[in-house]
């Protein structure tokens, strides 16, 4: 444990600081303040967590395992008669603790976190003044959209406000006003212009003018960043994505399959950490001590781990296609069981033995 905590904390930190430069990158530069970006680099751990664990553990067996045979105890225990499966003993239950760990992270921490973030990331969308009104400044909040503010009193009004639409090239719209107000409403921001004048440029260059007492222009399309992660699945608790209705299904607009993949991964790739951390170390106890080191079983260790993902992928792209197909997410579980007991039997039988006998039985 103390390895894999070891391990765990360097993959993590290593995962965390590339997400931590985009994020910080984002909302400083939004003129957030170094809180916010520590609460959502914060927020982002629980998930960067249950992605590196299992890796963790492999890297923890596998050094746990070489410090045994490079002091010479794994050479003592298998002289001893202690057979394979009951040295492996421990790593499995190793891999069991792993498992419940990553079985809390994804069913209760991760859509915890992720649900706080689309909160908090929901927040600041509606916080248009933080994020691209500034005083004697040309902002671009969007594309084809353009804001111009003279000044910013203590009381919140706008003074001298331009705003340029231009998103529909067939008629670019120019808005002018001397004062103008934030008002948050359901759907989102608005901003208040209050007596002003819009100019209506058309395809054929022909310019309508008005002049208003008031007018809302509706912010809230060009705040789509909570949007994102409010449709993120992982801010789903499990039993939601399992006995979803049809009508979330279609608010939300996931399908059956993407829910019950969702759902049944959290479980799936938690029980495949059992036997991650399993292979990592039986694949250390088979073939013969080697003064360059056990390169060639952690070599083939990984590439077994390479083998798991893809049969992983290969599952994943079928269940997100079929409802019905969830039952094969957990094909890679039984295929780590698989290898896991595979490496064990070659390590108490080794294959030269087997040969050995078979060729003397001939």
């Amino acid at each position: 444990m103390v390895v894999f905590g070891f391990f765990a904390f360097i993959i993590v930190m290593i995962y965390w600081v590339n997400r931590a430069i985009t994020l910080f990158d984002k909302l400083v530069g939004d003129g957030q303040s170094i809180a916010v970006f520590i609460e959502f680099t914060l927020l982002i751990i629980p998930f960067l967590l249950f992605i590196i664990l299992p890796m963790a553990a492999f890297a923890a067996s596998i050094q746990v395992a070489n410090r045994l045979s490079g002091e010479s105890e794994m050479v003592v225990l298998r002289s001893s008669g202690i057979s394979a499966f009951r040295m492996a003993r421990s790593s499995f239950v190793f891999g069991v603790m792993v498992c419940l760990m990553m079985l809390v992270l994804s069913h209760v921490l991760v859509p915890i976190a992720r649900t706080q973030l689309a909160a908090r990331e929901a927040d600041l969308s509606e916080d248009v003044t933080s994020r691209f009104l500034s005083e004697g400044q040309f902002q671009h909040p969007s594309s084809g959209i353009t804001v111009f503010i003279g000044a910013i009193t203590p009381t919140g009004i706008l003074e001298r406000v331009m705003l340029t639409d231009a998103r529909d090239p067939n008629a670019q719209v120019f808005y002018t006003a001397d004062q103008a107000l934030l008002v948050k409403a359901e759907d989102g921001p608005r901003l208040i212009m209050i007596e002003g004048m819009s100019q209506t440029l058309d395809a054929d260059q022909k310019l309508s003018v008005l002049h208003f007492q008031d007018f809302a222009f509706d912010l809230g399309e060009l705040t789509q960043i909570a949007t994102r992660v409010l449709y993120d699945l992982r801010a789903y608790p499990t039993l939601a994505l399992m006995f979803a209705p049809d009508e979330i299904m279609a608010a939300t607009e996931f399908t059956r399959a993407q829910l019950l993949h969702e759902a049944h991964t959290r479980s799936s790739k938690s029980l495949a950490a059992i036997f991650i951390a399993t292979i990592g170390f039986s694949v250390l106890l088979i073939g013969s001590f080697s003064r360059f080191g056990f390169w060639q079983q952690v070599a083939f260790g990984i590439l077994l781990l390479v083998i798991l993902q893809t049969i992983n992928n290969a599952v994943e792209n079928i269940a997100l296609k079929n409802a019905f197909a969830w039952p094969l997410l957990y094909l890679p579980v039984l295929a780590g069981a698989f290898m896991a007991w595979t490496l064990l039997s070659l390590a108490d039988h080794p294959l030269r033995a087997r040969l050995r006998s078979w060729r003397r039985a001939v």
